[in-house]
């Protein structure tokens, strides 16, 4: 299993990033697939999923603001995030359903699904 992230940045208060994950080595279309975040010195934290069947969540905090979207085709996960705050900086990352299936109610962990690298996302003036 692959997963890449890319398109985070610097961008200002109340702008827009949107980032993608392109994903290999798996069935794409019939797994969750998800984000979580990383602010320097805290735990990993889910933002946002979407499961085979197109059912989403988001934490409390992204809510109204970010949208995830997925396009089977491409093996593609997107996360639109818009009315960026700095309590928003973190570094992203994309992840794969693992074997089990995803439980955003628990803490995210590389022993039960499949992260990529990372993205920044910086929001600053």
């Amino acid at each position: 299993v692959h997963v890449v992230e890319s398109g985070g940045g610097l961008v200002q208060p109340g702008g827009s990033l949107r980032l993608s994950c392109a994903a290999s080595g798996f069935t794409f279309h019939s797994h969750a697939m998800a984000w979580a975040r990383q602010v320097p010195e805290k735990g990993l934290e889910w933002v946002s999923a979407i499961y085979a069947d197109g059912q989403t969540y988001y934490t409390d905090s992204v809510r109204g603001r970010f949208t995830i979207s997925r396009d089977n085709g491409k093996n593609l996960v997107y996360l639109q995030m818009n009315s960026l705050t700095p309590e928003d900086t973190a570094v992203y990352y994309c992840a794969a359903e693992g074997i089990q299936p995803l439980n955003v109610w628990l803490a995210p962990s590389v022993e039960s699904d499949y992260f990529g690298q990372g993205t920044k996302v910086i929001v600053s003036r």
